[in-house]
């Protein structure tokens, strides 16, 4: 077994066992492997061992590796930044949009998706630390975001996403993942059609099974699969 496919087994194999800590299966936590910067050979090992969901940051990096992976068959995630002039590409290239967090940007995703006659799949971002450097919306607004977002027929829903502060004890994000189970099941409980609220996107490489012990549905790893990304 190669380095990368080892990798990927014990990442497995962590969050099953974080899972069952949360009284759930493997199977009901989906891992997303952040492939940022890392080369399409190292792509292709960690597909071959299993990964089913790859996760970018950047549109155009995207676009220049999907060619490379066809022979797979994988959901596509954008994970980073969304800029208005790149989401006619984003929509194009992805299967999901992570980093929603306002009606504008939900309704320029909507009518791209419209036009390509295609349904995308997006989750609403929280900044759930309040950190003015970080993407999100805010949880105070996140009912009104949520009640806009139903009427977008070419979108959907389907849960939260958040990127907590950095800290090196994976114990102590774990209020902040809470919140965001909370925060999930306060939605969850407004039943608005076209609100799915399946999924709960939380936890990275150093924090992942914390993420899962409280609620996460998909982890977003990368270090622990792929290794330190090059610094360029």
């Amino acid at each position: 077994m190669g380095i990368i496919a080892g990798n990927v087994h014990r990442v497995m194999e962590a969050i099953a066992s974080a899972a069952a800590r949360s009284g759930r299966n493997s199977e009901s936590v989906q891992l997303v492997a952040v492939s940022k910067k890392i080369e399409v050979d190292r792509i292709l090992q960690a597909l071959a061992a299993g990964v089913r969901y790859l996760g970018e940051n950047r549109v155009k990096e995207a676009q220049e590796k999907k060619p490379y992976l066809s022979e797979f068959n994988f959901e596509y995630h954008l994970i980073g930044l969304l800029q208005k002039n790149k989401i006619n590409r984003a929509v194009g290239i992805f299967d999901w949009v992570q980093t929603v967090d306002s009606l504008d940007l939900a309704t320029r995703i909507n009518r791209s998706a419209e036009r390509k006659q295609k349904v995308v799949q997006v989750l609403v971002q929280v900044n759930i630390g309040r950190e003015p450097q970080k993407a999100g919306i805010m949880e105070e607004g996140l009912e009104e975001l949520a009640r806009q977002l139903v009427d977008l027929e070419h979108i959907s829903v389907e849960g939260l996403m958040a990127i907590p502060p950095y800290l090196e004890d994976a114990e102590a994000v774990r209020p902040y993942f809470r919140r965001m189970r909370e925060l999930s099941e306060r939605l969850a409980s407004l039943q608005l059609a076209a609100l799915r609220m399946n999924t709960l996107s939380l936890g990275m490489s150093h924090d992942f099974p914390v993420a899962i012990e409280e609620g996460s549905t998909m982890v977003r790893v990368g270090t622990a699969i792929f290794g330190k990304r090059p610094a360029i």
